[in-house]
């Protein structure tokens, strides 16, 4: 089942941002195990060198969980000026690396800033076993500053940071998995049986776009600013597969009408006239989970959509994806059913009046190019990191994340 924006949502959503230092505690454990869990699972499937295609998709996984424990590291043991929080300064000269004991030169290693994706692939990277202790190391460096930290949201604000960043890399990790076909031992949705409800009747008003006031917030988030919404009607849920396939079925693919100029060279790109991961199958439409070919479940939203196919069966519809403003008013309201998929959005990635980068430079800046916003979380999402104002971005031809969308009234 989908997840409503109700009271004890928010409350999740917020303590999450807001969490103390026993709460920040408990969450490092349980994201740092989550991480072990996948890299084992990963081992499993893969072998223990991990090794995988050089695709955009994909990371090494190795340098991924090399990478968790040296962010955290880089902000937290190692950052001289880490009780500043957003006042820190993102240059402050940081003291070695634990590896340089090993004759390993993390940082040449594992800055994202600085090794390009590609570059990855070439790296002489510690083997898993190496990678899997410098984790537990990190993580009791980190518990040992959290319990001597500053009890207030400049004091929290690199746990919270380097907690989320592992979360979100964990998420990743389950992507890998399914592009890669193996399962990552995850529960996966369980099917839904909950009747579609009609769509939701949404009165104007003036929205208070982006967040203020105390806890965590990542940068692209403040900025706080009215935006004048006018009244609208938007699914309740997410578009779902029963409602996508007359879509294909009536061969939309190929019609070149219903696709943008940017999406139309997309769909000429793919070899397929059908979403990612789906199949015909004797019995009928078949979707590949986790490398298993299953019977498609047609109340389960549609799911590994590009921006592209969204917008595209918006236009065969005679409807719209909302604008990011739009998702927010509608989650306010109760029957708005959201959590199994991200969702696209009309709204590009772009500043909100005022911004300034936080000490971690290339989190939001770099990705101010026009890219779609989605709004949600997946069933890969961590709970924590449920929250409806945060603000999620990749560039509109992937279809390898757990992403779907629903749609306004045009």
């Amino acid at each position: 089942m989908g997840l409503s924006l109700t009271s004890a949502i928010v409350s999740d959503a917020e303590s999450a941002r807001c969490g103390g230092k026993v709460w920040l505690a408990d969450a490092l454990r349980d994201t740092r195990a989550r991480s072990l869990a996948l890299l084992a699972a990963h081992e499993a499937a893969l072998g223990p060198d991990l090794r995988v295609p050089c695709t955009p998709e994909l990371n090494p996984p190795l340098w991924e969980l090399g990478h968790i424990g040296w962010f955290a590291d880089w902000w937290l043991a190692r950052n001289p000026q880490r009780h500043r929080g957003v006042n820190a300064d993102p240059l402050a000269p940081r003291s070695a690396a634990r590896q340089a004991a090993h004759g390993v030169d993390a940082d040449a290693l594992y800055n994202s800033s600085e090794v390009p994706h590609d570059a990855r692939w070439r790296l002489n990277l510690p083997d898993a076993d190496a990678v899997r202790a410098d984790l537990v190391a990190s993580l009791s460096d980190t518990l040992a500053l959290l319990a001597d930290a500053p009890e207030d949201d400049n004091g929290l604000y690199f746990f919270r940071l380097a907690l989320f960043h592992e979360d979100m890399h964990a998420e990743a990790a389950v992507y890998m998995a399914q592009t890669l076909g193996f399962d990552p031992m995850v529960a996966c949705p369980a099917s839904s049986t909950r009747a579609r409800q009609p769509p939701l009747q949404i009165a104007s008003t003036d929205w208070p776009l982006g967040r203020s006031g105390s806890g965590f917030a990542f940068d692209n988030e403040l900025g706080t600013h009215g935006v004048a919404v006018n009244a609208f009607e938007i699914d309740a849920q997410p578009v779902t597969w029963a409602q996508f396939l007359p879509f294909i079925d009536s061969g939309s693919y190929a019609q070149r009408r219903f696709w943008g100029a940017p999406g139309w060279i997309w769909r000429l790109s793919q070899e397929r006239l059908a979403p990612r991961y789906l199949r015909q199958g004797a019995q009928g439409w078949e979707q590949q989970v986790f490398g298993r070919w299953q019977a498609l479940d047609p109340a389960a939203p549609a799911s590994h959509l590009s921006a592209f196919e969204a917008q595209a069966w918006c236009a065969w519809a005679g409807r719209r994806l909302p604008t990011e403003a739009e998702w927010e008013v509608a989650a306010q309201v109760p029957g708005f059913e959201w959590g199994r998929v991200w969702e696209w959005t009309a709204s590009p990635f772009a500043p909100f009046p005022g911004f300034a980068p936080h000490p971690y430079v290339d989190y939001s800046q770099p990705w101010f190019d026009g890219r779609p916003v989605l709004k949600g979380a997946s069933f890969a999402t961590a709970p924590r990191m449920r929250h409806p104002q945060y603000r999620n971005y990749f560039t509109p031809e992937r279809n390898d994340i757990v992403a779907g969308f629903r749609s306004v009234q045009a």
